[in-house]
């Protein structure tokens, strides 16, 4: 906390890593180098530009296996415990993933921990001057994601790994991570997001999602609305993949609260069941990600099918004791409590409500909102309604964030006027949704969630100096 003379404790802190000096200023230059092509969220579906930088570095990404995860909700947390799996197991891992929370080397992670700011900017002045001859060669120069995966991918081959395990940035099919052929895809439960880029329902969202299950692989597949489940299965008869569906071939046989997380016990794709796994995450939905991320490293490994079998339990339950997700329903703060949620969409925020009502018992919870202008903002402010007692409209420091006022408007048409908010600083929201919190006088019972993005909870977790 800082000196009590601060009127707001809530004062932005920086990152970890260097502030300044060499490393940390070539650090900046990159940024800002990246920050100048086109960002994430904009889309032109070619495979062209990553493939012309692949063959120009030698095709780093075929000098090891992969598992390809894609899905609506849930990639990251199942990213990560499929990392932690394989590390247990003692194979050296190379891990992309997106966004970041917090710094932009999150996103390229070895053995668990990002690579460090100076190895990040070594290897994006390697492959430098080979994106420049594909922008060069290209009617649209490559984009920020582009660029971020072809240095992954390099500094993956570098290391070398054992196993990369990378997530899908947006849909499947014409996704710059699509130039692996993964022996193991893994699809999360398929959703309603960028419906204006990836189709309109479940079932044409999967088309693209399921782009990512080649041929020979193993699909690993999570519980799926009907008209999505139909698509995926027929892209697998189509590339002759195997299939494993979660309530089928593997899934959550019983789960129960335990104290800082839950109990569970997952039934393996050869048919065993791996008993008393403790999970630190709270939720439903990490419970069936956890039996995704089990599922997936099975079958990297061979388990299941007419092999059966089961890998170690005592190592299964070393690694999901030490799994864990920053900004997925983390708790930062006590008294009040302060929670953090990168939900940002109605289905992740569904998943959030169901969760807080299971694992915390607040009698006054208080959210402090700031979305990306890009999403079913107002679904997402419907599924939070029911838990939050007032909301405090905020917004993060990036140009995706929806102006305050707007969404300040639509929270005025969910929640009422009386329960809406409205501070423009991050900083200045989490003091009053901390104040606010505590008027009913029941410290133990008030708590403060900070959700709708993931840079939202990323600054959130910036402002509270989250370690």
């Amino acid at each position: 906390m800082s000196d009590k003379a601060d009127p707001n404790p809530y004062t932005l802190r920086p990152a970890d890593g260097p502030a300044d000096g060499s490393t940390g200023d070539a650090l900046r230059d990159v940024e800002l180098e990246l920050s100048k092509r086109w960002p994430e969220n904009k889309l032109e579906p070619s495979l062209d530009r990553i493939e012309a930088l692949m063959d120009i570095l030698g095709q780093p990404q075929r000098s090891y296996p992969s598992i390809h995860i894609t899905g609506t909700n849930g990639k990251t947390s199942t990213a990560r415990m499929i990392e932690q799996l394989l590390n247990t197991f003692e194979l050296r891992t190379g891990r992309y993933t997106s966004p970041h929370v917090e710094t932009v080397t999150e996103r390229i992670t070895l053995d668990g921990a990002p690579i460090t700011p100076e190895r990040f900017v070594e290897v994006y002045r390697d492959i430098e001057p080979y994106v420049q001859m594909v922008d060069a060669q290209q009617p649209v120069p490559m984009s920020f994601f582009e660029v971020l995966t072809g240095m992954a991918y390099a500094a993956f081959a570098d290391a070398p790994v054992d196993v990369a395990v990378v997530e899908v940035g947006m849909g499947g099919s014409w996704d710059a991570t699509n130039v692996i052929d993964a022996a193991v895809a893994v699809l999360t439960p398929i959703g309603l997001d960028h419906t204006d880029k990836l189709g309109e329902t479940t079932g044409e969202i999967a088309v693209e999602k399921s782009g990512i299950i080649k041929s020979g692989a193993v699909a690993v597949v999570a519980q799926q609305q009907l008209d999505a489940a139909e698509v995926v299965l027929r892209r697998a008869v189509e590339v002759d993949a195997t299939v494993a569906r979660e309530g089928m071939e593997f899934g959550v046989i019983r789960r129960e609260l335990a104290i800082g997380g839950q109990l569970v016990t997952l039934r393996g794709l050869g048919g065993e069941e791996y008993e008393d796994v403790f999970i630190p995450l709270h939720g439903e939905h990490q419970a069936h990600n956890a039996a995704l991320a089990l599922a997936a490293v099975e079958a990297f490994f061979g388990v299941g099918g007419a092999r059966g079998g089961q890998l170690d339990q005592d190592k299964i339950r070393q690694a999901f004791s030490g799994v864990s997700s920053p900004g997925r329903l983390e708790v930062v703060r006590r008294s009040p409590t302060i929670i953090l949620d990168a939900a940002h969409n109605p289905h992740g925020a569904r998943a959030t409500v169901a969760a807080i009502t299971e694992s915390f018992g607040f009698t006054r919870l208080v959210g402090v909102i700031g979305t990306s202008g890009d999403k079913d903002v107002a679904g997402l402010l419907e599924a939070f309604e029911p838990v939050l007692a007032e909301v405090v409209i905020s917004q993060n420091s990036t140009h995706r964030a929806m102006d305050v006022d707007a969404l300040a408007a639509l929270a005025v048409e969910i929640f009422g006027e009386d329960r809406v908010q409205v501070e423009p600083r991050l900083d200045d929201a989490i003091a009053a949704a901390v104040t606010l919190a505590e008027e009913e006088g029941d410290l133990g019972g008030a708590g403060v969630l900070v959700t709708g993005s993931v840079i939202t909870v990323g600054e959130a977790r910036l402002l509270l100096g989250r370690k």
